[in-house]
Order: structure tokens, then sequence, then C-alpha cells
């Protein structure tokens, strides 16, 4: 997907801002391990939010503060994560694929969400620490341990996703904690106002240390709940049907750039990956369970349809809007300038359908905290767009992430596209380069195993490929690889499949039968990567 061979005038521009940076990190790098000139980072999650869902990648949601970001920075355009929400914390957090690090499962060797890390993999903030970084955490945990012993210096994990209007479930350093909270809590608010509350104490108690700060939203994830003063904004958006909205978007992300592949065909028969037919009887008549076409729905099913998506764009708008006070803060202090600040989903949008927790009550306001609505394989595949299949799934509906990039003293490109493939398993050898941090070979007694992940700081300076010898993806049965512009993929059970993504992300056109000799190659390449860690994992890690 990169664009025709650069012209000299390209070269010398690209020199000059390679020039730049490499005087910034000489800079960052020289400094004393406590010295302000480090740059400060800043990782932001959402969950289940889909690869279209940002203004600044073709939706019509107002996202204007993420946009202002990719303005005055760098838009990924094939970055991916891992189909889910634990093993991509995991990943994102260690530098390791999840089942590296026993939180994900492989063929012959069981991993998960209660797995427990090898001690060789620790987080980022107990690798940041010794050069004088101080970690803050605000949101979703989903990773194994607790957040003091993972070196964050402040926490506030909040373990309670079914509920956006309570307080239940939250934990601050690590101690239950019951706030004071009042009818109009959100959770959405909630996570930055800690986040804020952290960068306050930092900038008034350790203003010569440079930070890290992960702020892991819930939003937009199921239930789908929000104010109505939220949604009514959006109440008439999305009466036109997931068609529609999906042909919008893909004409935006064509316009700008960020992708030249077709719009995936709707597969009708692709519904949640789960299937839990109580739930549809509890949500009522409104619900269905596949993406089917849009006008054989009564009214009824396109009135609940819509509102259910109009619930889901509101949260994502506040968690823009809440994002806004986050950077407010950081501007407030003088830290704007210096602070690289990654945004990314961990996982695609989901077709899932359930009913959990405190239930759904019918007669409620749908997005109140008396319902529990799921966003559905209709609306899951528009906010997808262009993609195949949804949360879960390794085709790359449920694997690609927008991932924005903003450090105005290190990133001298502004409103930029990068084409290179990349990954959360990047995130930590990036941030190590930047803080001038090299992982020791040895910890807790073993060697360290070689991480996968490549610093993204070279993508940063210009549009080049980061050079790695490939990408992995395994969950639930679902399988890929990625080498170069070859992705080798196959849902559960089913046979491999092959695309050529420089000029068909959409995975419309399977090659496999065409060309089984490349298949072969890969899936060998595929499975033998499987065996290293299923290797590594039975060697540091209990069944």
């Amino acid at each position: 997907m990169n664009p025709a061979a650069p012209s000299f005038v390209d070269f010398f521009d690209g020199m000059k801002r390679l020039a730049l940076l490499l005087v910034s990190l000489a800079s960052v790098l020289g400094a004393q391990a406590a010295g302000p000139q480090k740059p400060n980072i800043v990782m932001i999650i959402a969950d289940d939010l889909g690869f279209s869902d940002l203004g600044c990648y073709g939706s019509e949601i107002k996202t204007p503060q993420l946009d202002a970001l990719a303005k005055g920075g760098l838009r990924f355009t094939q970055f991916y994560n891992t189909a889910r929400c634990w093993p991509t914390r995991g990943a994102l957090l260690t530098g390791y694929y999840a089942q590296q690090i026993q939180r994900d499962a492989l063929p012959n060797h069981r991993g998960g969400a209660m797995a427990t890390r090898p001690q060789w993999a620790p987080l980022l903030p107990a690798l940041l620490k010794p050069a004088g970084y101080r970690s803050y955490v605000s949101g979703k945990w989903h990773i194994d341990g607790k957040a003091g012993a993972a070196g964050f210096d402040r926490s506030l994990i909040m373990n309670n996703p079914g509920n956006y209007f309570s307080s239940k479930g939250i934990v601050r350093d690590d101690l239950p904690f019951e706030p004071e909270t009042t009818k109009d809590f959100i959770l959405t608010d909630y996570t930055a106002g800690h986040a804020v509350e952290c960068l306050q104490e930092h900038a008034r108690e350790h203003a010569g240390k440079p930070f890290f700060q992960y702020i892991a939203f819930h939003a937009p994830h199921f239930p789908l709940q929000a104010p109505q003063e939220d949604i009514d904004p959006y109440k008439h958006s999305y009466l036109g049907g997931w068609e529609t909205m999906r042909e919008a978007r893909y004409r935006n992300l064509r316009s700008m750039g960020i992708v030249n592949t077709t719009l995936s065909a709707v597969e009708r028969d692709i519904g949640a990956p789960y299937r839990f037919p109580d739930a549809l009887k509890k949500l009522g008549a409104g619900e269905v369970d596949l993406p089917v076409e849009w006008k054989s729905l009564n009214e009824t099913q396109r009135q609940f349809q819509a509102a259910k998506m109009s619930i889901h764009a509101a949260m994502v708008d506040r968690m823009d809007r809440e994002i806004g006070k986050v950077i407010v803060q950081l501007k407030a202090m003088g830290a704007y300038e210096n602070t690289l600040i990654l945004f990314c989903s961990d996982n695609g949008a989901t077709a899932e359908i359930m009913v959990r927790n405190g239930g759904h009550d019918p007669k409620a306001r749908l997005g109140s905290a008396e319902t529990y609505l799921c966003l559905g394989a209709g609306f899951s595949n528009a906010c997808n767009t262009p993609f195949r299949r949804h949360k879960t799934w390794v085709h790359e509906g449920g694997i690609s992430s927008p991932l924005i990039a903003h450090w105005p003293a290190g990133i001298a490109a502004r409103g930029e596209l990068r084409h290179t493939p990349a990954h959360v398993i990047d995130f930590v050898p990036t941030a190590l380069t930047l803080a001038g941090v090299e992982k020791p070979a040895t910890m807790a007694g073993v060697a360290v195993p070689d991480a996968p992940g490549r610093s993204l700081l070279p993508a940063f300076a210009k549009d080049i490929t980061v050079e790695r010898e490939s990408l992995w993806w395994l969950h639930e049965g679902n399988r890929a690889l990625r080498v170069g512009d070859w992705k080798l993929v196959a849902a559960n059970e089913q046979p491999w499949e092959l695309y050529r993504l420089s000029t068909d992300r959409a995975e419309q056109n399977n090659l496999a039968a065409a060309m089984p000799d490349k298949v072969k190659e890969l899936s060998a390449a595929w499975q033998s990567q499987t065996d290293a860690f299923t290797v590594l994992a039975k060697s540091t890690g209990k069944k």
C-alpha cells in the first residue's frame, strides 16, 4: 500500500525529517535518568472501537480531540491488535505476543485471562522505572497481578464494565475504593478524571521526572450506555442503515488515502461469535443477530438497531471529549510538546449479543443503566469498514485498529499517513528506545527471550516499512500470519485463505487454491512460530 517511488525532493525532505528526529533523540538519550528532556509517554486505548470509528478514520462520529492529534501527528493505516481485550493488553505492556506470556491459549497449552505472566515479562512501568519514569494507570486493567506490583506509582482500576453509571468495583492504588459519586457519575469521565489528577500531582511533586501514563477506557465496550444528551445528536444518524453507513465511511477512507482496497462484501451468515438465544428473547422484537439487508428489517428492528448505533457513537464522542481534558492538563503543565501520545483500540468492533450483570429492562430508556445492549453484527461490520469480520476473528476486521501518534517535539510530520504494518507488540520497544532503556539479558535468574516487537521510531520520521520477519495471530482457533504483503488466515477449524494485502486488504480474492505452494510455505512458518511459543510456554509457566 506504499505510494510510488519517492522523488529526489521527497528523499531530501525525508532525510531532513530523519535528521530532526535523530537530533531530538540524541538530546533525549543523552539526558540524565531523571532529566526532564526524556519524553513523556501517554498510551490511550479504547475497547471494542472499530477501525473506522474516528472522524480522522472516516467516521461521522464527532472526535475533534483525536482528529486534532492526527492532524498534528501521524495516522497509521495498517496497525494491528490481537483481536481480543486481555491478549492485546498483555502484549501492549510487555512487547510479547500474549501466548508467549501465558495470556492466551496455544493448541497444546492452556493460557488466558486468568493465567500469570512469567517473571521475565514485566510490564513497561517496571522497565521504565530505572530511567527515572513515574507511571500511572487509569481504567480497565484485565492484566494479571496488581498495578503497584507491576510498577505503577498510582492506579485507578475499574472492575465494573457492566454499568457505566456505577462506581462499583473501583480499586484505587490496589485498595478497594468507594468514591462519593452523584447521579451524574459516568465511568468514562472518572477514568479521564483520575488521569488528570495523576498529572496534576506529577506537576506538583515530580516535575523533574518524565512520566508514563496508561489510560484504558472501557468505552465503547458493551453494555451500550450513555446519557440521553450525548445520544440526542446521533439519534437520527443511523436510520439509513448499516449499508449506507459502510459506504459513506468507505468513501471517506478512500479519499483520505487510508485504504486503497475494495469494500468487503457483507457476510450475511456471520453473526456473533458466541450464541446466547436467551439474550435475544430478553432484548425483544427489535434485536437481530445477523447483518441482514437493512431493507429486510421491519420498522421496530430498524429503530432498535439505529438506536444502538447512536449510543455507540455517543460513547465514542464522550471518550474523545474526556481525552480533551487530559490534553488540556498536559498543556497546562508544560508537558504537551514533549509527550508522545499514542491512541489505539484493543480489537475491532464486536458482533456479540448478550445480557449480563443486572440484566435488561425492555421498558427502560435505551442506553440507561437499566438496559444491556450490544452493537451486533450489522453495525459492527460498518464500524470495521472496509474489512471483514469482527472482534475475536483474525481477519482484518477483528485485528485492525486506528493508531494515532502525536509528539510535537519529536515528530516533524503533521497530518501524514504511515503505511507500515505495525502491532501492539511494538509499543514497548518504541517506549524503551525513547527512554534510553535496554532490557536486561536475564531476569528472575533466567534468560529473557527475544521480544518480537520493533521500535516504530523510524516510521515516525518517514513513511517506511519497519522490517520484521512476520506478524502472527492465534485466538480461539482463529489464526493468521502476515509476511510482507501476504496474509494467511483461517477461522477456527476452517481451511487456510490467502490474500495479497497490498491490493486486497478487504480479503475478497482468496488465492489459496491458485497458489498452494505459498499456502504451504506460510502455513509452515505459522506452525513453526506456534511450536516455538508452545515450547517457551511449557518451559516457563503452568498448564
